[in-house]
């Protein structure tokens, strides 16, 4: 029996130390996080993917979030995280080509959808959404590379994608990366517009596209800079 025992003893240590024991349950997965509000900047989750909401926005009664075009078909059902037990909100519209951006409608109202954009550690209030200008600074944050700035090039540039051609579009010497598409374009306080492509890398460089914010919310009666929720 004692030879049994010390055999068994010794068996379980060369077993822990290959790794092939399994880990005692006090160290089962986690559960998801509790979200209490969902910002520009932040990334939300579908059964098909994943895709960060640009801006918050109101018609007065409801809340909206606005994503790129290429996120989701109408219907398409958003969680605030990867294992989808936090329901959020569902895509309402949709325009791409012509045009590149989503909205969708918050639903969750156990949550609160600020007017204001998470890049990295900041919290930016936005309180305007006017036209963009030639050579002035614009700024963006994604999932994949974070926060960065450069300059507004030119304007109503058009860009052609396999579904079709968007037009009117802000050119910006701007890097991103696949991943950071649909993210919001800022500066400041004011909202800019929406991440919808480009070349390059932020290693070195590149060009990024915008699809402005304005004619959005000006074609669905929506605005930025709504007394904090």
């Amino acid at each position: 029996m004692r030879l049994r025992l010390i055999i068994a003893q010794l068996l379980c240590a060369a077993l822990a130390a290959l790794g092939l024991l399994a880990a005692p349950s006090a160290t089962a997965a986690p559960a998801a996080p509790t979200a209490t509000a969902v910002r520009g900047g932040d990334v939300l989750y579908s059964a098909s993917g994943r895709c960060p909401v640009a801006f918050n926005v109101s018609n007065g009664s409801r809340f909206y979030g606005i994503m790129g075009g290429h996120c989701g078909t109408v219907g398409t059902q958003w969680y605030a995280d990867p294992r989808l037990t936090v329901p959020v909100g569902v895509t309402e519209t949709v325009v791409f080509p012509r045009s590149s951006y989503a909205l969708v409608r918050y639903t969750n109202t156990t949550l609160t959808y600020p007017s204001e954009i998470r890049a990295g550690s900041q919290i930016i209030r936005i309180n305007r959404a006017p036209q963009p200008v030639v050579g002035q600074q614009i700024c963006r944050t994604g999932p994949t590379t974070g926060m960065h700035c450069g300059t507004i090039q030119s304007l109503n540039s058009s860009v052609t994608f396999p579904e079709g051609t968007v037009h009117g579009l802000i050119r910006t010497n701007v890097c991103a990366e696949p991943g950071d598409s649909g993210g919001p374009g800022f500066a400041g306080d004011a909202a800019l517009g929406i991440a919808v492509g480009g070349s390059g890398n932020c290693s070195s460089g590149g060009t990024t596209f915008f699809q402005p914010l304005p004619p959005i919310l000006s074609a669905h009666g929506l605005r930025v800079g709504y007394a904090r929720t």
